[in-house]
């Protein structure tokens, strides 16, 4: 592996403001157990918890967990001590736990490996590009079995080691094959680069009514050899104010796209893209509108809150007074249909978590207009259908076993006889006369009703018959005969209340 000197800037450079006593540990071994995870880092300081996160229908393991200390030195220490240590045969990968999902995907810093030797694992890759700067993550990707894709990713904690890493080592030699060392870019970045070369036909709109063919021909032909330029018109001869510019080089037309799209012409800003079909407009429109409410939600997980249950009095300037005790609100609105009413719901954002979580501590079930108020986070739809769904799978229904004996009957203290019954679990029932059958069986302490019971028996005595007394029969009287009938077992039923 090649050896490259660190530069001595990066090399110093200082991470979080406030170090972090969490840690995230991937790349476990779908065994490894949290026993097992508290006695491997109880070995670096005292751990307050661990968690390894696992499946809410099946309770597998999801392969990473994060591990809680209470000291932050304890947690560097641990990151650098027991990174790529093997748990189960398998080594697992450390990194601090980062709530920030935007900082998480961000390709600041990031950085894009390819090329690699399958022998590079995660821990050479690591100790190649540490020594630019500190690595938040590091992580080569691999297959369903384990084995190396041939790219993987780093991140580092500022961009300038990134930048560094990637001047140094791209195109440079890695166990004898050369690497490709590039700023990571995100899947919408990656197809927007490769549809560099993909269009020559250029679309533009919002032109003035004045423009023509020409004019189009010698603003565009600037940037390389045109194929055609027209204005699209109506039937009699009236510019729709959009055309079409068709290049012979990809190249060109996209060079036309970055430079033209936005600038104004005749008082008219223009829009210059590629020229797409109806179709793949609608996707486009579709992808950017999912990703700006997901962006939308990452940027309110935690602060905006749901409310239902509104009284139809309740606008949103009112709305605005109820929380604004609880801290700063950024935006609050009460829902309402096409025709103004009120929905009974609404949303109120604050600035932070800790506000939001104060104001769902004191106003959930509060009474506001006579109504109980209903709070809660808000959630995306796909997210409260997968809390639904996960919720309905635990529950199952109760199975209640087939009674096949009868039931014991209950006699109250001094009843007279088989006239008066009282069962558990069932109404009154007539039940012929029977010697012995008011014979109640004991609950035995720590046996569970309807569980197994030892084989107690009555004896039953026939009529003009006398049961023989405790310490055996007196001396001079003759063997007395004694018919024992053992009652068949039945099985206690007991109905609670």
């Amino acid at each position: 592996m090649a050896q490259v000197q660190p530069p001595s800037p990066v090399n110093g450079a200082v991470g979080n403001q406030f170090p972090s006593t969490s840690l995230y540990v991937g790349d476990l071994e779908l065994n490894v157990t949290d026993s097992q995870l508290f006695d491997l880092f109880s070995q670096i300081g005292p751990v307050v918890s661990v968690r390894v996160c696992r499946d809410v229908n099946t309770r597998r393991s999801l392969g990473y967990a994060y591990v809680n200390y209470s000291n932050a030195m304890d947690a560097e220490r641990a990151l650098d001590v027991l990174n790529f240590t093997p748990l189960n045969n398998k080594p697992i990968r450390i990194m601090y736990s980062n709530r920030d999902p935007s900082s998480r995907k961000s390709s600041a810093a990031n950085i894009f490996i390819k090329n690699l030797d399958k022998a590079i694992d995660n821990k050479a890759l690591h100790d190649t590009f540490s020594v630019f700067g500190k690595v938040l993550s590091c992580k080569i990707a691999t297959d369903t079995n384990g084995q190396s894709k041939g790219y993987g990713f780093v991140q580092f904690d500022q961009e300038e080691a990134a930048l560094t890493a990637i001047e140094k080592l791209n195109g440079m030699l890695l166990n004898d094959k050369q690497v490709f060392v590039g700023p990571f870019l995100r899947k919408q970045e990656r197809e927007n680069a490769a549809d560099r070369a993909k269009f020559t036909n250029v679309f533009v709109k919002n032109l003035s009514e004045s423009t023509t063919d020409d004019e189009l021909k010698e603003i565009f032909g600037k940037f390389g050899n045109i194929t055609s330029a027209v204005v699209m018109r109506e039937a009699d001869g009236k510019s729709k104010c959009f055309g079409f510019v068709n290049f012979e080089q990809p190249e060109d037309a996209f060079q036309a796209v970055q430079d033209l799209n936005g600038k104004k012409h005749d008082d008219k800003e223009w829009y210059v893209g590629k020229a797409q079909k109806k179709y793949e407009r609608e996707i486009e429109l579709k992808s950017r509108f999912d990703q700006s409410l997901k962006e939308a939600a990452d940027k309110y997980q935690g602060v905006n809150l749901y409310l239902k249950n509104l009284d139809d009095s309740i606008g949103d300037d009112k709305l605005k007074e109820l929380f604004s005790e609880f801290g700063v609100i950024t935006s609050c609105k009460v829902m309402r249909d096409p025709n103004g009413v009120s929905r009974g719901s609404g949303f109120v954002a604050f600035s932070s978590p800790d506000e939001a979580s104060r104001a769902l501590a004191e106003m959930n079930g509060k009474m506001v207009g006579g109504k109980p108020l209903y709070v809660a986070l808000a959630q995306r739809k796909e997210e409260r259908r997968a809390r639904l769904q996960a919720q309905f799978s635990q529950m199952r229904p109760l199975a209640m076993p087939p009674s096949v004996a009868p039931r014991v009957p209950m006699y109250p203290p001094g009843a007279p006889g088989m006239g008066q019954q009282l069962f558990y679990g069932q109404g009154p029932t007539l039940i012929p006369s029977q010697p012995g059958f008011g014979y109640q069986q004991p609950l035995v302490p720590g046996m569970r009703p309807g569980g197994p019971v030892p084989n107690f028996f009555m004896p039953l005595m026939q009529q003009g018959q006398q049961a023989p007394r405790p310490g055996g029969r007196r001396g001079g009287a003759g063997p007395v005969q004694q018919t024992q009938q053992h009652m068949p077992l039945l099985q206690q039923q007991v109905l609670f209340v």
